[in-house]
């Protein structure tokens, strides 16, 4: 199977995990719905497990561990964010979280929920309404409207015309991304099935996956803290 093969097998399979007999399949649900509920569900797990048992005195090594990771996650996104939009650290946390798992779960030979356009446009909607939120919080409903005559009245299109090409943007790099490193990984599975695939996963599945989550964190971030400023 060649590229167009792999592209077409990816893009065009039937992405329907539950049909519902109800309204001609309009609530059937997709397999990257199920894989996200499968994911939070992981998630809420480890949490639970990680904070049992915590205490003021004489902390344990998890405790530890989950302090210091915590601790590391949210200093990484404070300093993007910076002293004006600090209150939306754990916000930006939460998704970097989410999105590094989801694409975390190629490494099972799960086709990772954000290569789902829906997901990805899902996210990326969520985000941009907590930087439209913040502005409206820090300006007030008259400052927000009036930033967008800034620096100056003559660009006010512009400025509301990247009001959409930021959601756009941010959807479309991380579907964009997953959906190149997952065909590369399908490809060289059949080109090389043995050993060569687990070398090429720890680039495509680990570092560029936490790295896509990271730069989608990144430039919410710097949207935010541009919205509060």
């Amino acid at each position: 199977m060649d590229i167009k093969g792999k592209l077409h097998e990816l893009l065009l399979e039937d992405k329907v995990a539950i049909h519902l007999n109800i309204a001609n399949g309009f609530f059937d649900v997709n397999k990257s719905v199920v894989l996200t509920w499968i994911l939070l569900a992981v998630l809420a797990v480890l949490i639970l497990f990680l904070t049992s048992g915590m205490r003021v005195h004489q902390p344990g090594k998890r405790q530890l561990f989950v302090e210091y990771a915590t601790q590391w996650l949210r200093g990484i996104v404070g300093g993007i964010l910076g002293e004006e939009a600090i209150g939306y650290r754990d916000f930006i946390t939460t998704i970097l979280v989410f999105i590094g798992g989801a694409n975390l779960m190629g490494l099972f030979g799960i086709v990772p929920p954000t290569m789902d356009l829906n997901v990805t446009i899902a996210v990326a909607a969520v985000a941009i309404v907590m930087v439209e939120a913040a502005g409206i919080r820090a300006l007030g409903l008259k400052g927000w409207f009036k930033g967008f005559a800034k620096p100056m009245a003559v660009i006010t299109p512009m400025n509301i015309l990247e009001l959409a090409i930021r959601p756009l943007s941010l959807c479309m790099r991380l579907f964009g991304n997953i959906l190149g490193a997952t065909v590369i990984m399908e490809l060289i599975r059949m080109a090389v099935p043995i050993v060569v695939p687990l070398v090429f996963s720890l680039y495509f599945d680990i570092f560029d996956g936490l790295i896509q989550a990271y730069v989608f964190v990144f430039l919410t971030s710097l949207y935010i803290r541009e919205a509060v400023e």
